[in-house]
């Protein structure tokens, strides 16, 4: 993957699978630390110990319509080449955490992305779901909680056109506004 967004958007699928409800996505860029933190949080069905083991393994996936699952192995691939490092922690029954750390300033870091299109992409895919979306550059932060989105739409659905370019918007500002790089 090219960009890590697509990171996120792979995992966030898998926690669509795993039956999650809530998704949350922090993005933490520290350049004072000269560190990016990527964590995903659902509250999902969890992993048995042996299934966190396999899932960093290409040639392992819980899919039965291939037989490897590159997400979590490409977005681990990626942080290690930067001198970071990807950590699974899941309990069966109450969710799992994967957790990305990168060296910000590392030549071969990919760029995190557009997060507003996909921030957007995955509320369309799964308007059911609620995802809480925070940013955090240095010492700003932005966050997006669909579920007061949700309340303040009231009878609006919020996958609908119009209500998804308001968001994509709204998040584009928002991360501006900190000051979030790429």
């Amino acid at each position: 993957m090219l960009e890590l967004s697509m990171n996120i958007l792979d995992i966030v699928e898998n926690s669509t699978r795993a039956g999650a409800n809530l998704i949350r996505i922090g993005v933490t860029e520290d350049r004072r630390r000269d560190t990016l933190r990527i964590e995903i949080t659902d509250n999902g069905e969890g992993m048995e110990p042996d299934v966190i083991q396999k899932a960093l393994d290409p040639f392992y996936t819980s899919k039965t319509v291939r037989r490897v699952g590159l997400g979590l192995p490409l977005l681990s691939h990626a942080a290690k080449i930067t001198g970071g490092g990807c950590e699974i922690k899941s309990k069966k029954g109450e969710g799992t955490t994967v957790t990305a750390h990168f060296g910000y300033s590392h030549i071969d870091r990919q760029p995190l992305g557009d997060m507003p299109t996909t921030m957007a992409t995955m509320i369309t895919g799964n308007p059911g779901i609620d995802f809480v979306y925070t940013h955090r550059s240095d010492d700003e932060s932005y966050t997006l909680d669909t579920r007061e989105v949700k309340n303040e739409l009231e009878d609006v659905p919020i996958d609908h056109p119009t209500v998804m370019q308001f968001l994509k918007e709204n998040i584009r500002d928002g991360l501006k506004e900190i000051g979030a790089g790429s």
